[in-house]
């Protein structure tokens, strides 16, 4: 555990200094670059890292894949999960410490945030995955329009369906876990999970009237999965939530590069964050069935996928960061200073791998992880690691060369590192922040044969995010409380503010009421005038229902505001049924600095060898860059320049 001080500097004070500072001194870094290609399948953030961007890309692919319009609730919801088979496979996560209480304990294990989940992880166990793709189908159709179903061993899923053979609403078992849909007879539409328990060896015999299918296998990825549609037993509403959607930020002196494949450079490095599988040799997760990397093969498949090992594994996305202390660059990068101290902050939308001490399944839960964050350079000062926003720090631990401090941040997407010395005593001393994070290889912007087309985007923002973790949310509560029946943040943003984020795990309770509003409300004033995020949000509940529920559920919403700098921003989480607020967070969107250009390079092996090319963006804009045949994407980086 983290031990404070009176030694040690307090949130106010830093939040104070990095609002002191932005507010006299323009910086330049890029705030959330993004770029995209002309691949098929695989274009990258820039196609998907927005409900928007993605719902065009799903409708786009599918209507390639199956000639049919996306003009539906139905062809929108085949569309989403068309494209969830081929972007996200069955495995199992490594857990966050969500609760404060380690990473293997907690109230609940889930990792139910979608786009964390979506570009930290591609992979999850059924009730991991489909209480995330809650908040995609819920964007995609409406509040409450998609549910977790307990089946036979198995989490399932279901959407409500409305408009042509769904009338005025039906659920529809939408199930990617297993890759299932199933029609009915005529194939005018699809059945709930209750309409196939009825009679589950007809439904779920690939042989029975495969016409009716419109080219979707039953049980598309083995025969004996219908298995789990002999029961029906609970329904989960509103069991994920959508935080912001992934934003990184890259300062001067700061580079990120994203392997497509396991083992970094040297090709023996492995970090991640799952269940150690160790399959052919290769340590970390990975999966034998799945549509992911082979997407073409699922329409019209009549065998379902076959057994192949590491079919899908993880990707890596590695952070090397040098700042400046030649003149003010380094400021990009800090959230605080002082005549003993400089701090530096970290966040991004992946999470924080680990090379566990052992090849034990679960090794990266173990004391002794290396490579996730790595210290080089010659600094004589003392280091510490604050996980919640300065509250509470790890003991100082001297500065050496090679100093390993992965086990203090792993399974994070965020960290606060303090040196306990003056930045003109870091000048000189070749610093380096090295930070290693696992990536969803799905999301990553792939090259393809002969010349692939890269476009790029910087928006110029970040986030600033006071959770998920309870511990760091924590920091900034300043009414009521986590276990009360409401609560409320306040965040002093250090840049302007042009969005917010917020959620809330309730103990919403079994069955929930539909009756009960839940709010969430924002105020820029102290308090004096209040703001819905959320108003009046119920729990729908409609069609027809198993006989048990999940006792629990989320309150979420976004929207764009403007704030100034150094302006407190209150966020309420309060409901009138006098509910328990388990969890809350919030997440600022705000504006960073006059975009400094951006080089992007390309690594990758066709059939001339193997390959690499660079280009600076200055602005948004095209490359063309001239691939051969049989290509092989290695790795992709970003570096801001001058």
């Amino acid at each position: 555990m983290y031990l404070l001080t009176a030694a040690y500097v307090t949130r106010r004070v830093l939040f104070s200094l990095m609002a002191l500072w932005i507010g006299t001194q323009v910086l330049a870094d890029v705030g959330d670059p993004q770029i995209r290609t002309d691949h098929s399948w695989y274009p990258g953030e820039l196609a998907i890292s927005t409900f928007e961007r993605l719902f065009a890309t799903q409708a786009a692919t599918y209507e390639r894949v199956t000639g049919r319009r996306v003009d539906s609730d139905e062809s929108k919801a085949l569309a989403s999960w068309f494209w969830r088979n081929t972007h996200y496979w069955h495995g199992e996560t490594g857990r966050r410490d969500l609760w404060g209480e380690g990473l293997t304990q907690g109230k609940d294990k889930r990792l139910r945030e979608y786009w964390n989940g979506l570009f930290g992880y591609g992979f999850g166990l059924c009730g991991t995955t489909h209480s995330q793709w809650t908040a995609e189908l819920d964007h995609l159709l409406g509040h409450a329009r998609g549910r977790g179903v307990g089946v036979a061993g198995h989490n399932s899923f279901e959407v409500f369906l409305q408009g042509g053979a769904y009338g005025e609403g039906r659920w529809a078992l939408l199930d990617h876990d297993l890759s299932t849909v199933i029609f009915d007879e005529p194939g005018r539409r699809l059945l709930g999970i209750a309409e196939v328990q009825k009679d589950v060896d007809r439904w779920t015999n690939r042989s029975y009237k495969p016409d009716r299918q419109r080219g979707w296998l039953v049980c598309g990825l083995h025969p004996s999965d219908g298995n789990s549609y002999r029961k029906y037993a609970v329904a989960e509403y509103l069991a994920g939530y959508a935080g912001p959607p992934p934003m990184l930020r890259l300062r001067r002196g700061e580079r990120m590069r994203r392997y497509f494949q396991p083992g970094l450079d040297d090709g023996k490095t492995f970090v991640f964050w799952g269940r150690n599988y160790n399959t052919a040799g290769i340590p970390g997760p990975e999966r034998s069935r799945t549509w992911v990397n082979q997407p073409e093969k699922m329409r019209g498949s009549s065998n379902g996928t076959a057994h192949r090992n590491g079919q899908a594994r993880f990707a890596n996305v590695v952070y090397v960061y040098e700042p400046d202390f030649t003149g003010a660059d380094y400021r990009e990068g800090i959230v605080g200073e002082g005549a003993k101290q400089v701090v530096f902050s970290f966040q991004t939308p992946y999470v924080i791998g680990a090379t566990p001490p052992n090849n034990k399944a679960w090794g990266i839960y173990d004391d002794g992880c290396r490579n996730g964050l790595l210290l080089q350079g010659k600094a004589t000062c003392p280091v510490s690691v604050s996980l919640d926003a300065g509250r509470t720090w790890s003991p100082p631990q001297p500065f050496k060369d090679g100093l390993d401090l992965t086990d203090l941040v792993k399974g994070r997407s965020h960290y606060w590192l303090r040196f306990g010395t003056a930045a003109i005593r870091l000048k000189n001393t070749s610093l380096v922040i090295r930070t290693v994070c696992q990536v969803n290889v799905a999301v990553l912007p792939w090259l393809k044969d002969n010349e692939t087309t890269i476009s790029y985007e910087a928006s110029a923002r970040e986030v600033f995010s006071a959770g998920p973790e309870l511990g760091l949310a924590k920091s900034f509560v300043t009414d009521g409380g986590f276990g009360e029946k409401n609560v409320t943040l306040s965040i002093k943003p250090g840049k302007p503010v042009v969005g917010l984020h917020a959620s809330a795990h309730v103990a919403s309770g079994s069955p929930p009421n539909p009756r009960v509003r839940y709010h969430i409300e924002f105020s820029l004033d102290s308090g004096k005038h209040w703001l819905p995020l959320v108003k009046e949000r119920t729990i729908l509940r409609r069609g027809d229902e198993p006989g048990d529920f999940w006792s629990q559920s989320f309150s979420y919403g976004a929207a764009d505001i403007r704030a100034e700098a150094g302006q407190p921003i209150l966020v309420r989480f309060r409901n009138d049924g006098g509910k328990r607020y388990l969890r809350a967070e919030a997440h600022l969107v705000q504006a960073t600095g006059q975009a400094d250009p951006l080089k992007v390079t390309y690594a990758w092996a066709d059939s001339s060898g193997s390959r690499t090319s660079s280009h600076v963006f200055r602005t948004g804009g095209d490359w063309r860059l001239k691939t051969g045949r049989q290509v092989r994407t290695r790795w992709v980086e970003f570096e801001p320049v001058r």
